[in-house]
């Protein structure tokens, strides 16, 4: 279950005052996943390009503890705040 900071995190990117670029967009999305729902277990989107680069990023954290990710997805969302503020 998050924790009330995720969740806190998880607003504020969204009204981040620019967007962020695709890699870190991917990151956010795969750490987000890995946060809420653990290890990748979907099958790998073939002709999606977008889903296939989404499912990659979440594919490479395999493994990681939700926890973790969760911290760096919260660390990640601060720094932004500070470069988008």
């Amino acid at each position: 279950m998050p924790s009330p900071a995720f969740e806190q995190a998880a607003a504020e990117v969204k009204n981040l005052s620019s967007k962020p670029s695709d890699d870190v967009l991917l990151k956010l999305y795969a750490l987000f996943k890995q946060a809420t729902v653990g290890d990748n277990n979907t099958s790998k989107p073939t002709f999606d390009l977008r889903g296939r680069a989404k499912w990659n990023a979440w594919e490479e954290l395999k493994g990681k503890l939700p926890a973790e990710a969760e911290i760096e997805y919260i660390n990640l969302v601060n720094e932004l705040k500070a470069q988008h503020a």
